[in-house]
């Protein structure tokens, strides 16, 4: 099972996003502080999880939590800030809506741009080795996924509700044939990259 925290007794919090990678739509990002006497060994890194394993901890991560917070920051922004600091950004933010304010952040991956006075730590791999960074990594992933259901609705030629704006050959199928949406991020790479050695 996963660890609670890096300090015993201390109130940590784990920070997490999902999105960076998609073409369109929104970065997300999760901080969720946990109970002392939490345990739940089916906890894990969102990627290594069903839907329907994410949505049933999700409930019970958003009922259990000593506070929990997401953050969402806009493809408009991504393009003005660059992804890494949107990511970043958007973790802080949630962080700052928490309803009880941590002493520590346990921050998943290896860069943070801190934008709160409270001390931190990266870790590699968090989501799988720290049960707080791991309900941020599901809270994150099915609040944005939620998202892009949502916004299937008004766009749905480029397949959200599939993809979730992920590069899937779909999604670039959809781009050369319709162009890019207002929600797509112009920062990003928007169409397949065409081998020079076509047939």
């Amino acid at each position: 099972m996963l660890a609670l925290n890096i300090i015993p007794g201390r109130l940590e919090a784990g920070c997490d996003e999902a999105g960076r990678g998609p073409l369109a739509g929104p970065v997300v990002a999760a901080a969720v502080i946990l109970p002392d006497d939490y345990a739940n060994p089916l906890l894990n890194d969102s990627k290594q999880l069903s839907e329907r394993r994410r949505n049933l901890l999700r409930e019970e991560i958003e009922r259990e939590a000593v506070a929990w917070a997401v953050a969402v920051v806009e493809p408009e922004e991504i393009d003005r800030l660059n992804i890494l600091h949107a990511s970043t950004h958007a973790m802080c933010e949630a962080v700052n809506q928490l309803t009880v304010k941590p002493e520590f952040l346990i921050i998943d991956g290896n860069r943070f741009y801190n934008e709160t006075d409270i001390p931190y730590q990266c870790v590699v791999k968090g989501d799988a080795r720290y049960m707080p960074v791991a309900a941020a990594s599901i809270l994150a992933k099915t609040h944005r996924d939620e998202i892009m259901c949502r916004l299937h609705q008004q766009y749905p030629h480029y397949g959200w509700d599939r993809n979730k704006g992920y590069p899937t050959a779909e999604h670039f199928n959809a781009i050369e044939q319709y162009g890019p949406s207002p929600l797509h991020r112009r920062s990003f790479s928007l169409y397949r990259q065409h081998t020079l050695f076509e047939d």
